[in-house]
Parts: structure tokens; C-alpha cells; sequence
């Protein structure tokens, strides 16, 4: 194994693993993206519904013949499935594609909602986008239900601002087991990470590495 081994845990108990393979943008050389970074030693595999790598990553996982239960898997909830009557049917359709009972970590990719249906970038008559009228709290409380029932193992959000998350902790039930945002060596955020410490919020950093201009 050449990837790091180092774990933390989360508000649920469960340990997340420091360094995930991420597998946004160029779908069709996922699977094997995925099975080189499981030789590799990672165990921790990140996607989402918008990226449409998560029929990829299941079969990778399933070619790997690794155990489920030591890959630690992520995926989101993508913007035109925020009404809380959606919420289930996506989630189900994630563990399809991705071949598995259960993730590991839902997350909650943006806090604004696009309107209900199949286009994932919908648009009105005007070329504009259009807009949904959920509101991010009940979306999170029906992602709620999917943690409750164990379909999602922990629920976190992702792309929050400061005051978004503190009306979510103030509104709903389960506290965030982690917030996936944009962390480097540029755009630190100190007071922003003191705050989740100070919640229990565990931070998962996206464009941890930054290439200087």
C-alpha cells in the first residue's frame, strides 16, 4: 500500500480515511482510474450524481474483489433531487449504479436547488436556469431518513456557507458528519475550520493541492 493510512473519525463513530480518490470530469476512464487507485492503496472513493462516474467506481469496486466494508465510499445528492420527495428515489439510484447496500458518506453537493426532472441543468423558456423551490433544510431532513434507515451511513453537506450551516444545525436533527468544501494553502478559511472543530464537524478539502501562477 502506498497511500496513506491515517483515518479520523466522525460525529457517528466511523473513520474516514485522510486521502480519497477523487473521480470528477472524464467518466469513461474512470474504471480504470478507480481499479489503479485501489491497487494503489486508496480506500476512500469520492463521486457524485452530476459527475456520472458512479456506475465507473461500482465497477471498479467490484473487480477489485476488495471487501466492501475497507472501501469508504462518497457520493452526493445533485441539485434537481432537493424536493424531500425525491430524495429517497436518488439515493436509491445511487446505490444502484454504484452496486452496494449503503454509502458510507451523502453528502449534500450545493444548497441551491434546481427545479424537479431528469435535465440536471434545467433551463426555462428563456434559456435562464431554473430555479427549484426547495428549501435545503427539508432537503436535508430527508437525507435524514436515509441516514436513520442506514442507506447512508453518515450525511454531510458540501459548499455551505457560514450561515447556511448554522441555520441547518439549528433546524435539524443530525449534525453534518462532515462539510466537503474548498481548502488549500490559499483560501485557509482558519476561523471557518475553528468553527467546524468546535461542532464536530469533520472537514473533507477539495483542491487540497493548488499550483502556483
Amino acid at each position: 500500500m502506498t497511500t496513506s493510512t491515517t483515518k479520523f473519525k466522525l460525529n457517528t463513530g466511523a473513520e474516514i480515511p485522510a486521502i480519497g480518490f477523487g473521480t470528477w470530469q472524464d467518466k469513461d476512464a474512470q474504471e480504470d482510474a478507480v481499479s489503479e487507485a485501489l491497487k494503489a492503496g486508496y480506500r476512500h472513493i469520492d463521486t457524485a450524481r452530476i459527475y456520472g462516474t458512479e456506475p465507473a467506481v461500482g465497477a471498479a469496486i467490484k473487480k477489485s474483489g476488495i471487501p466492501r466494508d475497507q472501501i469508504f465510499i462518497t457520493t452526493k445528492l445533485w441539485n434537481n433531487s432537493h424536493d424531500p420527495a425525491d430524495v429517497e428515489a436518488a439515493i436509491d439510484a445511487s446505490l444502484k449504479d454504484l452496486g452496494t447496500e449503503y454509502l458510507d458518506l451523502y453528502l449534500m453537493h450545493w444548497p441551491s436547488p434546481f427545479a424537479r426532472g431528469d435535465a440536471l441543468f434545467p433551463r426555462g423558456d428563456d434559456g435562464k436556469p431554473k430555479k427549484g423551490e426547495s428549501d435545503y433544510v427539508e432537503t436535508y431532513k430527508a437525507m435524514e431518513k436515509a441516514f436513520k434507515s442506514g442507506k447512508a451511513r453518515a450525511i454531510g453537506i458540501s459548499n455551505f456557507s457560514h450561515s447556511e450551516l448554522e441555520r441547518l444545525l439549528n433546524e435539524t436533527s443530525v449534525v453534518p458528519a462532515a462539510h466537503q468544501m474548498e481548502l488549500h494553502p490559499y483560501l485557509q478559511q482558519k476561523s471557518w475550520v475553528d468553527f467546524h472543530k468546535s461542532k464536530g464537524i469533520h472537514i473533507t478539502q477539495y483542491s487540497p493541492q493548488v499550483l502556483a501562477a
